[in-house]
């Protein structure tokens, strides 16, 4: 989902999983497909056997047929909106271990530097660990083929397969000016999307990368220990930025966290009878298989210190789909602050339902509204209060982005032609892009291989200080710059 733009940003992603470059769907997975059929428009479907035979026989060169039927199946769904998607037997298997937080692999963060994998750092205790890699080594050949040339996803995918394989992986390393090589062994990674630290005594950061299956476990143990640290704690900063969204059971568990029980997290809508539904604050609605509930256990242990204590939610454009959900449920019931940046504006629920016993289909079923009912699909959920990404403002933000850039984006409401302020708004954001961009290439060759925005958490953030502030009652150092984008209107 990136675009021009965007694809000259450095995208991080978790090895064998893929590179995250936007929202990762809000999804329900769905046991069987549904038995029902609508009518079939039959003089069509005549037109589309007939093509399929003309192709068959007349093509300059014979065709693999499962292949013919696949890529018409890829693109009828593929022109519904952006998140809609059909899963062949690979990308099936990647889609569900991008959703549980378990993959085969080597073990190591990356992102791309001047056409190069980059270590941003190893798992811990991974295949990578284990062999030596350290932050900021560059790779250069995986196995036979050289990186240089290949795309993110190209190069993790080089990096996958199956336990117990063998993958040669040459890298540079800068800081001792020497190359080498080193043989991983592949195996499973069980990839941690929460992390935590203390600000200061009585203050902690919690973060959430992505909501996957393990997310509320996760989750809950990283606040047990906050909370066993330091019992009397007197304020949490929980981080959303950049988090691209997940499973909406993780989402709606986490809202349970800090809310009252019972009360309403998001509800969705749509055509069938199950996606008009209510999640509320309560087992049954983000427990999938029963057994021990995490959010009770961890309000048990903490005497739902969690339920009280005063919270600031980091949000900015890259936030999307769950933790947009979070974000809007925390804000509507008044729970928390919503610092940083205007979200993403990812509104819609996806549905996966296999196909067969290794495809699938994730469909877009339904849209999702905040506890007072409001729909912000291709809108976001607006901050509490506007906070830059640094003291010298959002330097790179124009160059994310946002559902409403995505072609087939859902309206969030029946939408006509772009007036002309509009049309100008979407000008100005092109050149603030393009301004952007010069500013991110000035700014990389004045300081190589050095992180431009400052690492999430870290004593350096500036939202994170300002979250702070806020939670101790001090000044914060609001936006003078950012506005409310308004939701998107596009020609029809």
């Amino acid at each position: 989902m990136t675009n021009q733009v965007a694809s000259r940003l450095k995208i991080v992603g978790w090895v064998a999983i893929g590179a995250v470059a936007g929202a990762l769907t809000t999804v329900q997975l769905q046991a069987v497909a549904r038995n029902t059929l609508a009518p079939l428009p039959l003089e069509e479907l005549q037109q589309l056997s007939a093509v399929f035979g003309m192709v068959k026989t007349d093509y300059v060169e014979p065709v693999d047929e499962k292949k013919l039927i696949s890529e018409a199946i890829s693109g009828m769904v593929a022109s519904l909106d952006p998140h809609s998607q059909y899963f062949d037997k690979k990308s099936f298997k990647e889609f569900r271990e991008g959703t549980s937080g378990r993959f085969v692999g080597v073990g190591i963060e990356i992102t791309m530097e001047d056409g190069l994998v980059k270590v941003v750092s190893p798992i811990e205790d991974s295949p990578a660990f284990r062999a030596g890699l350290k932050s900021g080594d560059l790779i250069t050949k995986i196995d036979d083929t050289t990186v240089k040339g290949l795309s993110i996803n190209e190069a993790v995918k080089l990096m996958r397969g199956e336990p117990r394989t063998k993958v040669l992986l040459t890298v540079l390393r800068k800081d001792e000016d020497r190359s080498f090589s080193v043989t991983i062994t592949r195996e499973e990674i069980k990839t941690v999307s929460v992390k935590s630290r203390t600000l200061e005594p009585g203050y902690a950061w919690v973060r959430v990368s992505q909501f996957q299956e393990r997310t509320t476990d996760d989750f809950a143990r990283k606040l047990e220990d906050i909370y066993k640290a330091d019992p009397k704690l007197k304020g949490l900063v929980l981080d959303l930025r950049n988090d691209p969204g997940g499973l909406l059971d993780a989402a709606v568990a986490l809202s349970a966290v800090f809310l009252p029980e019972n009360v309403t997290v998001v509800s969705t809508n749509g055509q069938l009878e199950e996606s008009k539904f209510v999640y509320k604050a309560a087992p049954q609605h983000y427990l999938r298989r029963g057994g021990n509930d995490p959010v009770r256990r961890l309000t048990e242990a903490t005497g739902g210190i969690y339920k009280r204590i005063p919270l600031v939610v980091l949000v900015n454009e890259g936030s999307a789909s769950a933790s947009e959900i979070v974000a809007g449920a925390l804000q509507d019931h008044k729970r928390a602050t919503i610092m940083g940046s205007q979200t993403f504006g990812k509104g819609s629920v996806q549905t996966v339902r296999p196909l067969g016993p290794d495809t699938g289909l994730k469909l877009t079923t339904a849209r999702y509204y905040t506890p007072s009912g409001v729909s912000i699909q291709g809108k976001g959920i607006v901050p509490d209060v506007m906070v830059d990404e640094t003291p010298d403002g959002n330097l790179f933000a124009a160059l994310r982005t946002r559902e409403a850039d995505l072609n087939n984006s859902l309206g969030a409401s029946p939408h006509g032609p772009m007036t002309d302020a509009q049309r100008e708004a979407e000008q100005k954001r092109d050149e603030a892009r393009e301004a952007a961009r010069k500013k991110l290439e000035e700014e990389a060759k004045k300081n190589p291989g050095q992180r431009l925005v400052p690492e999430f958490g870290s004593d350096k953030d500036f939202q994170v200080q300002q979250a702070l502030n806020q939670l101790k009652g001090r000044p914060v150092l609001v936006s003078k710059s950012q506005t409310v984008r308004p939701e998107e209107k596009k020609e029809n």
